[in-house]
């Protein structure tokens, strides 16, 4: 099963692992690392190299950020470069890490980016969005 490393500002790791835990459970595979305020850049390379020794050594790692350009996702892309088998996505949010956890079996690094990206284009919508497109279906169900 492919490895997942989740980084992020703050809490946001550790705090998207908990929701994740609360309404899937365990995951295995699967470690949170924060990038606190305190912490630092070598800090973090460190952290990251750690958890990638801890995951299975023959299975592709994905790289889970928070926001492009920042220190996790430049940290995590410097580490994914130096790993075959390795993508980093960035802009993570809980429908998507819900969704890719449970995804993941069977899916190569690459398989799994592509569809992660193609799951978080679909999430991202609005209530009046869903409304019109609630409204439409129905129209086309009562229809001839």
């Amino acid at each position: 099963m492919l490895g997942i490393i989740l980084c992020g500002h703050g809490g946001f790791a550790t705090g998207l692992e908990q929701a994740m835990k609360q309404i899937l459970g365990e995951q295995p595979q699967f470690i949170a690392i924060d990038f606190p305020e305190a912490s630092t850049t070598a800090l973090l390379t460190s952290q990251l190299e750690t958890a990638m020794t801890q995951l299975d050594p023959e299975q592709d790692i994905v790289f889970l950020t928070d926001l492009l350009g920042g220190t996790p996702f430049r940290v995590a892309s410097t580490l994914a470069m130096q790993k075959p088998g390795s993508e980093v996505i960035t802009g993570t949010n809980l429908q998507l890490l819900l969704e890719m956890v449970l995804e993941r079996e069977g899916l190569t690094s690459t398989a799994f980016r592509l569809q992660a990206l193609e799951c978080g284009h679909r999430g991202l919508t609005s209530l009046v969005d869903e409304l019109k497109n609630c409204r439409e279906e129905v129209a086309v169900e009562e229809g001839i």
